[in-house]
């Protein structure tokens, strides 16, 4: 487990936009690859190790595609998925080799989950915005001021600013849906995954009241997953891998109950403080925390999102998300083939649904209860540790056992 401490940054690091499948395979070791290539306009050629989660599954993720495509000199893949580096299990090595053949760098760094790169020993370079770290003091600054979670996030970034970028992020997400919907076939890789969205679309019509409800947040869910799985433009929330969750409930309750658009920004303020508070304390990378860190925490994320949008207090909104992540503990992460396909995909969509469940199920209290969410964020994280390295991201154990990789 890392020894990283990460300070408690901008939400927008928890809302990164780009390209599927894996912001921690494939938006990171991309943001890695860029940033060595730039270091490095002389060289003629590069080697980049990739280790532990990184190799066992960069393939599937299209780790390699991503590096190469960052590096202006021919690049040299080699694959360690049985070496773990202590620090953490997506580890890189990059060297650069001058036209002499001589190393003339080399630079180990760490793909931490959500986009997010850190070099073992050194502080992350970005500023420190908000004051508390913890949920429970948040919300004993909301109960004492009056003002809710999307209020402090204002407090502490730039108003304008973040507003301006959860606009564009709340854009990206619904395009992700609506281009989902849209697209049928077959998903890329040797699982021959058929889309499945534009079907539940379809057939979730057909029903009425709860029926339609549910099977229209599946489709969405579907939509930006599948998305994913297929390398278009999402926004990781917390994580690629598990995008779907909080467009697929947002833009359910924006269609249903036609919330504003400033009120659906208010509510991913909220959203992305939550999976800052879990990213800060525990882990959003499935590497090193499995599932749990991505779709846990996207549920928990899209659950206090939505309890703010029904008027929920900052005692049940804190309820939703400590709910929606409780009950998620423990689960492992184990992709067939190394794809964001399965489980992935319909993770997406039952989360969807358990984080509108969490909702109703805390508006149904005053908000008072015996175990925090601070309290589950670290037991995540204690959980995460334990959890063998076979069930986090390494398509060796759980239901990728018995399939090939690739």
């Amino acid at each position: 487990m890392s020894t990283f401490v990460a300070t408690m940054k901008t939400i927008k690091d928890i809302y990164k936009i780009g390209i599927g499948p894996s912001s921690s395979h494939t938006m990171g070791p991309h943001k890695a690859a860029k940033m060595f290539n730039e270091r490095h306009p002389e060289a003629k050629s590069f080697d980049v190790t990739l280790y532990g989660s990184l190799a066992a599954t960069g393939k599937g993720h299209m780790t390699d595609w991503a590096i190469i495509n960052a590096l202006n000199a021919p690049a040299r893949i080699l694959w360690c998925p049985d070496i773990f580096l202590p620090f953490h299990p997506n580890g890189m090595l990059f060297k650069s080799i001058d036209k002499d053949g001589r190393i003339t760098e080399e630079w180990t760094v760490f793909s931490i989950g959500g986009g997010e790169l850190a070099e073992e020993g050194k502080r992350n370079s970005s500023a420190e915005v908000y004051p508390m770290h913890k949920m429970t003091d948040i919300l004993n600054w909301c109960e004492h001021s009056g003002r809710s979670y999307w209020e402090y996030v204002y407090e502490y970034e730039n108003q304008k600013e973040v507003e301006d970028y959860l606009m564009e992020v709340w854009q990206v997400m619904k395009a992700a849906v609506e281009r989902g919907l849209q697209q049928e076939g077959v998903l890329p890789g040797p699982l021959h995954l058929s889309r499945k969205a534009a079907m539940y679309h379809v057939k979730a019509k057909g029903f009425t009241h709860t029926l339609q409800s549910r099977g229209l947040v599946y489709s969405y869910a579907l939509a930006v997953a599948e998305e994913n799985a297929s390398g278009g433009e999402i926004v990781t929330a917390p994580t690629c891998g598990s995008c779907g969750v909080m467009p697929a409930v947002l833009y359910h309750l924006s269609k249903s109950y036609e919330f504003s658009d400033q009120r659906i920004v208010r509510a991913l303020a909220t959203a992305g403080l939550v999976g800052d508070i879990v990213r800060t304390n525990a882990s959003i990378s499935g590497a090193e925390v499995g599932c749990q860190g991505e779709v846990g925490v996207a549920c928990a994320m899209a659950a206090a999102a939505a309890n703010q949008l029904f008027g929920g207090s900052p005692a049940q909104i804190e309820y939703a998300a400590e709910m929606a992540l409780e009950h998620h503990l423990g689960m492992t992460c184990d992709p067939v083939c190394g794809l964001v396909q399965i489980p992935c995909i319909e993770r997406n969509a039952y989360a969807a649904a358990r984080a509108l469940d969490a909702n109703i199920y805390s508006t149904f209290t005053d908000g008072h209860h015996r175990v925090s969410f601070d309290k589950v964020v670290e037991t995540m994280k204690e959980t995460g540790k334990d959890i063998p390295s076979l069930y986090k991201e390494t398509s060796q154990g759980g239901l990728a056992r018995d399939f090939e990789q690739m």
